[in-house]
């Protein structure tokens, strides 16, 4: 029917920055297609700010745990049931999955899109995934970002993504605080708190505003340590109303780094066991710091040594290095910041 968009399905049951950096395709496919997300239900708080128009099918994929991601027979198997029934109902003609694994994309995806009954089903095959999949892709180049495997699916469905560094650039921020996020989902990508202890006191000796956001199991620490102002958001709006009073962002390696990014907030990450180039947020004055060199590199869920001293060994003092200049290029009109 004439004026009637095609009906896509988008599958992205991963984490905050995977979704994150699938926002610039998102809103792009939401201008020539009828868009479904199937993701974790934060989605909804996402879709408010960044995709109103996009219809949200919230689901946690029991696959996407850190442990005990197999164990089928604690799967909610009568909500997955209703899901089906309900999405296959709809009856898509364009289904899409942009995971990437190690050797290709995700074939839980690619076969959710073959029992959805979804008619054109495009990805990155993987261990046989093809079969799946009517239009299989070739994965872009090892250590590309991780945005460009969206870019790779946009152009198979008609659509044209901008490269990372050409996407539109924020507005300028106004917001003089520095907001420092401690956590992270998985333990080997956070870098010791009392590191960041000693980022906030450098930065709050030249009169620079710090606000502390953590995990709520960190929280107590921060408070034991006489911190004052911390937050530990349990959803992503209220994590989202805390980045839009910041002018830049410090943090790990994590989702709300690239959710600052997408708020158009300068971010500085600090990286343990992924790499740079593959997960940097989506900002044009992003900067960071990399872990120490690992042959493991790079990983994510767990470590092989005692501690991840990829990230553990990076010092305060050579952090310091790095933040202290982007804080003053985010921030102009602060006061000198310690050298």
């Amino acid at each position: 029917m004439e004026g009637v968009k095609p009906k896509l399905l988008v599958i992205e049951v991963w984490n905050l920055g995977d979704l994150a950096v699938a926002t610039p395709f998102l809103r792009a496919a939401s201008a020539q297609f009828d868009v479904t997300l199937l993701a974790k239900p934060y989605a909804l708080d996402m879709q408010r700010r960044f995709w109103p128009q996009i219809k949200i099918c919230p689901f946690m994929a029991p696959w996407t745990g850190f442990s005990q991601k197999y164990h089928v027979w604690r799967w909610p198997l009568m909500e997955m049931l209703r899901i089906r029934r309900a999405l296959a109902a709809e009856k898509f003609d364009m289904g899409v999955s942009a995971h990437r694994a190690r050797l290709g994309g995700d074939p839980r995806d690619h076969a959710l899109l073959k029992i959805l009954g979804v008619r054109e089903r495009i990805g990155f095959p993987n261990v046989g995934s093809a079969v799946f999949l009517t239009k299989s892709l070739a994965c872009p180049a090892p250590g590309s970002h991780s945005y460009d495997s969206w870019r790779a699916i946009a152009q198979a469905i008609g659509l044209e993504l901008p490269a990372p560094d050409q996407l539109p650039a924020p507005l300028p921020r106004r917001e003089k605080m520095v907001l420092i996020h401690t956590g992270a989902r998985h333990a080997v990508r956070v870098w010791p708190l009392e590191n960041y202890r000693g980022l906030a006191g450098k930065l709050r000796a030249s009169g620079i505003e710090v606000q502390i956001v953590c995990t709520p199991d960190q929280e107590g620490w921060w408070k034991q340590n006489g911190e004052t102002n911390v937050a530990s958001p349990t959803t992503v709006s209220k994590l989202i109303q805390l980045t839009d009073r910041a002018g830049a962002f410090i943090g790990n390696d994590s989702g709300p780094g690239h959710v600052a990014a997408l708020c158009g907030v300068p971010t500085f990450t600090i990286f343990g066991p992924q790499v740079p180039e593959l997960w940097v947020p989506l900002h044009p004055r992003a900067e960071y710091v990399e872990g120490k060199p690992c042959p493991f590199k790079p990983c994510s869920d767990d470590c092989r040594f005692p501690k991840p001293f990829c990230i553990q060994d990076l010092t305060e003092e050579s952090v310091w290095k790095r933040v202290e200049p982007f804080v003053r290029n985010q921030l102009p009109e602060a006061a000198p910041l310690p050298r």
